[in-house]
């Protein structure tokens, strides 16, 4: 996994649990992700280097309007692939698993194209 898909992961991770979470802490990321606390910690700062998150003192992470605006487009992305996939009949969890690769690697012009296309064609 990249460097940006890596992060990009992290921040649908953290959108996707604020949904359903009063906060959203290091160790609801390290489960959902299945991954260790070390390693989210590493990502959440560099996260937070890069502007997309603020940590609390309590340790609530949010998102700031940087890492929001990110993790919606891949959070749209994923939604809207998946339920293409499944649409054409591909079972759900193979859906879901190929939109968590195609999320990261489809340019927006392609992405718009094909949403386009899709819903045009849906009408």
């Amino acid at each position: 996994m990249h460097d940006n898909e890596s992060s990009e992961n992290y921040l649908e991770t953290i959108l996707v649990l604020s949904k359903k979470l009063p906060v959203v802490r290091s160790v609801d990321i390290a489960e959902e992700l299945n991954v260790s606390k070390p390693s989210v910690s590493v990502a959440m700062k560099k996260l937070r280097e890069n502007e997309c998150i603020v940590v609390s003192k309590s340790g609530f992470i949010t998102l700031t309007e940087k890492g929001q605006e990110i993790a919606s487009s891949i959070y749209e992305r994923h939604t809207f692939i998946s339920g293409w996939l499944i649409s054409l009949g591909v079972p759900e969890h193979i859906a879901i698993a190929d939109a968590c690769r195609m999320e990261h690697h489809i340019s927006k012009e392609s992405f718009d194209a094909m949403k386009h296309f899709i819903q045009s064609a849906g009408q």
